[in-house]
């Protein structure tokens, strides 16, 4: 994730489903040609393609592209390296996420408990 020293110089993100690649630019402080190049460097980064081979980023598309340039550019990995930590970082993330659908799951059936006891 982004430190919030770095998140800081950085534009807070649209409420928006869907960014073109000029957009991502300005909101990640990249140009647009190293995008392209993360895609193909980066399995995880795969914006949707349309008509006339347009890239259409969505909010997690962003904030990966985030996530990477912090690795590259402030904390000094090389690619190969910011490839190993973001593939670490996914299934902590997928634990995480995982261990908070259990929780949710575990109140809501203990409301529902509630409810069948009274």
């Amino acid at each position: 994730m982004l430190e919030p020293s770095n998140n800081d110089e950085l534009p807070p993100i649209p409420a928006k489903r869907y960014f073109t690649i000029g957009e991502v630019s300005e909101l990640c402080g990249v140009k647009p040609h190293v995008l392209r190049y993360w895609e193909q460097e980066f399995p995880q980064l795969s914006p949707v393609k349309r008509a006339g081979n347009r890239r259409y980023y969505q909010r997690q598309d962003v904030m990966l592209v985030r996530q990477i340039r912090d690795l590259l550019y402030h904390k000094g990995f090389t690619i190969g390296g910011a490839r190993q930590q973001l593939s670490g970082a996914e299934m902590k993330q997928d634990i995480s996420r995982s261990r908070q659908i259990v929780r949710e799951v575990r109140k809501e059936l203990e409301g529902v408990l509630k409810i069948l006891k009274s």
